[in-house]
């Protein structure tokens, strides 16, 4: 009859399973970041002898981190940002940690449960069992109740880290130690933050570690955290959740939670813990958290968690699911979402975890004897549900034997059957959508494809109308054009005879100019020559002494780069150290106040006494001497002085300042100075040179067409002379002719005159 009645119930919260389809989460997807597989989580430290690996919940606001340590591993001393609580899963160790009254120190053991508040030291070492079992530890870090900040991006920082982000005077002055110590401290290779063993010698330097953590206690006794455990005092007993009282117990398996009231390390934490241990083929009962939301660590099997989102609101942001967990696994379960966690029928399932509320939570059951569906009225339930039937009811809310953890056997496998169902269902509903979107698409792209085509018919139709007009348009200007082409001709025909007779009468005038002109250019040919020679040698010595003032120039400018550099550099050095001393005045501002003025006149007094030596020589050293000596004199004065002279030197610091951005910008106008003068002088030589090439190429041209126009008038000349030479022959022969014809007919003229030919001139 319970079997009966455990299946009626599952059966029950199946259906209320499937009315809403995901559940929420604040982490985002909760389908897909509701859990964190093992093989998700981010390594932030792996050496051969441990490693720490982290994962982010709910929004970045809570942070895990899974410690696991070798045998005879030591977990090096951190600080701590916020509050760790932690859980110890296998192996064990000695954990050793700072409080307000000394350092503390316990063994820890499988089950152990405790939390560490944010500035405490502490540090873990695995133990050297015979079985040789790895240390691992689950921890959570969180905010405390007082504490608003953001949520805490690193949980921890290293103890080296801190003591050597100061400088070498800093750390001796401060630590009143010899130099030799600070130098070991400094030269000391780093260390991973897990390694083997515990050192058993003591050195000075791991002594100044010590000192460093007495002075985040104020304690004024010594001690070093690397001193065996057997000398100190103080140690604490830790929560076991194997050693306690179950919460709850039966056959089906067990469960427990850890808070304030059993664990007083808790108070003033939001933070609490729990255990889960089902048999195979159980479950947790189906409930919520009204105040708390769930954050479990699966240690061993595998279950199924089916969770049912509260928001009812929105189906489509909010939606049930379901998820299969193994060890390792992060699983999330937010305030007020139902879950149920199921074993398989072959396998235990075992999971832990931390609950984020700072106030009392009580789950809230669906089912047993427990069941807040008992406290309803009936009649208000039936409407509820919509049945009319009572005995339906009656069933659900009899009373039954067991509460809180039920026997359910094959649940998880049908919870599992279901959600390969669901993501098979998923997949095939993703084909169906990726198939009717590959028709859409195929449709539209026949559309598209008919719609170009009818576009390109009609574009060819319109484009066969144009050319056709196109070609008449052309054939008409065609035409005209070859008329107006027939009249250029014509027109340019007779400008050319036009033209070709000007250019012959020019020819003429030309060549008789030309004479002239080369006559007045041999003459100022010469002249040219004086001339450029006179410019060249101007040139050449203007040239020497401009590379001597460019020399001079850039020896000065190099000289002030050099200095400037120098200058950048000591201002760099001494920013640092400034830097550097600030941080130590805040590190030391837990020393006794007249210790703290003291050392804080003496590092001002000295940066102060170095600026002026660079700055002001023989007359800053005075200055200097004399801000000592006020230093030392208001080291005693009150808080009020003490501010105000932070504002002066802070006010210096900012004149400083700006006087190294005008000196750099006054620099930095020069050099802009100096590269557009030089740009300037190299476009003038290439000016220069320019010239100088289009006189040569004038020269050349110049020349060669004296000579072209010698050699026509050479030319020239000799033709006329073989013309005249010609013509001379012809009258010559003319005379001949003459002169025979004239002796034939001398007797009719008198016979008694002599007939002399005539020689004709030639020019």
């Amino acid at each position: 009859m319970l079997k009966k009645s455990s299946l009626f119930v599952v059966a029950l919260l199946l259906l209320l399973f499937s009315s809403i389809i995901a559940r929420c989460s604040d982490i985002g997807s909760c389908n897909e970041h509701g859990v964190v597989k093992r093989e998700k989580r981010t390594s932030i430290v792996s050496t051969e002898n441990g490693e720490i690996s982290a994962v982010r919940v709910i929004n970045g606001s809570y942070l895990l981190h899974f410690f696991t340590l070798e045998p005879n591993a030591l977990f090096l001393p951190v600080i701590l940002h916020a509050d760790m609580v932690f859980y110890v899963n296998t192996g064990s160790g000695r954990l050793s940690w700072t409080e307000e009254n000394g350092l503390k120190h316990t063994d820890l053991s499988r089950g152990d449960v405790y939390r560490l508040q944010e500035g405490s030291v502490f540090f873990i070492q695995s133990n050297l069992e015979t079985e040789r079992q790895k240390l691992r530890i689950h921890a959570l870090f969180a905010n405390s109740d007082q504490d608003t900040r953001e949520p805490v991006i690193t949980p921890y920082s290293s103890i080296r880290d801190m003591v050597l982000g100061f400088d070498r005077k800093v750390l001796q002055a401060s630590f009143k130690v010899p130099e030799e110590v600070i130098d070991e401290l400094l030269n000391a290779t780093k260390q991973p933050a897990i390694i083997h063993g515990v050192p058993r010698t003591k050195s000075m330097a791991r002594e100044v570690e010590a000192r460093f953590i007495r002075g985040i206690l104020g304690s004024s006794r010594s001690y070093s955290i690397f001193e065996s455990n057997k000398k100190k005092k103080g140690s604490a007993k830790l929560f076991n959740i194997f050693n306690e009282d179950k919460d709850f117990q039966n056959n089906n398996g067990w469960s427990t939670t850890v808070t304030r009231k059993k664990l007083s390390a808790l108070k003033g934490s939001n933070i609490g813990l729990f255990m889960v241990n089902l048999t195979a083929g159980s479950m947790m009962g189906p409930h919520w958290n009204p105040m708390a939301t769930e954050i479990a660590i699966v240690l061993q099997g595998r279950g199924m968690v089916p969770v049912v989102c509260s928001d009812i609101s929105n189906e489509t942001l909010c939606k049930n699911t379901r998820f299969e967990v193994e060890v390792g696994d992060v699983f999330v379960v937010p305030r007020f979402n139902l879950m149920a966690q199921m074993a398989f029928n072959n396998d235990t399932f075992v999971f832990m975890g931390f609950s984020t509320s700072s106030k009392k939570n009580h789950p809230q059951y669906l089912a047993g004897q427990a069941s807040v569906l008992r406290t309803l009225d009936k009649d208000v339930l039936a409407l509820s549900f919509n049945v009319s039937n009572t005995t339906t009811l009656d069933h659900i809310l009899a009373p039954q034997r067991d509460s809180v953890i039920l026997g359910c056997t094959s649940c998880a496998e049908e919870e599992l059957r279901v959600m390969q169902e669901e993501i098979e269902k998923k997949r095939e509903e993703a084909r169906e959508r990726e198939e009717e979107e590959t028709r859409k698409r195929e449709e539209e792209r026949r559309k598209e494809e008919e719609e170009a085509r009818k576009r390109e018919e009609e574009a060819a139709r319109r484009q066969e109308e144009e050319r056709r007009k196109r070609e008449a348009e052309e054939e008409a200007k065609k035409r005209k054009e070859e008329e107006e082409e027939r009249k250029r001709e014509e027109e340019e025909a007779r400008e050319k005879e036009e033209e070709r007779r000007k250019r012959e009468e020019e020819e003429e005038a030309e060549r008789r100019r030309e004479e002239e002109r080369r006559k007045r250019e041999e003459e100022e040919e010469a002249e040219r020559r004086r001339e450029e020679e006179e410019a060249r040698k101007r040139e050449e010595e203007e040239e020497v002494r401009r590379q001597e003032e460019e020399r001079k120039k850039r020896e000065k400018e190099e000289e002030k780069e050099a200095a400037k550099r120098a200058e950048e550099e000591r201002q760099r050095q001494e920013e640092e150290a400034r830097k550097e001393e600030e941080a130590a005045r805040r590190q030391e501002e837990e020393r006794k106040r007249h210790e703290e003025e003291q050392e804080e006149a003496s590092r001002r007094a000295e940066e102060e006494q170095r600026q002026r030596e660079e700055e002001e020589a023989e007359a800053a050293r005075k200055r200097e001497e004399e801000e000592r000596q006020r230093q030392e004199q208001e080291a005693a004065a009150e808080e009020e002085q003490r501010e105000e002279e932070e504002a002066e030197a802070a006010r210096r610091e900012a004149e400083e300042a700006r006087r190294r951005e005008e000196e750099e910008a006054a620099t930095r106008s020069a050099e802009e100075e100096q590269r557009q003068r030089e740009e300037t002088e190299a476009e003038e030589r290439r000016q220069r040179e320019q010239e100088e090439a289009a006189a040569r190429r004038a020269e050349e041209e110049s020349r060669q067409r004296r000579e072209g126009e010698a050699e026509a008038a050479a030319e020239e000349e000799r033709r006329m002379e073989e013309e005249a030479r010609r013509e001379e022959e012809e009258e010559a022969r003319q005379q001949e002719r003459e002169g025979e014809r004239g002796e034939q007919g001398g007797g009719s003229r008198g016979g008694d005159a002599e007939w002399i030919p005539k020689k004709r001139l030639t020019v």
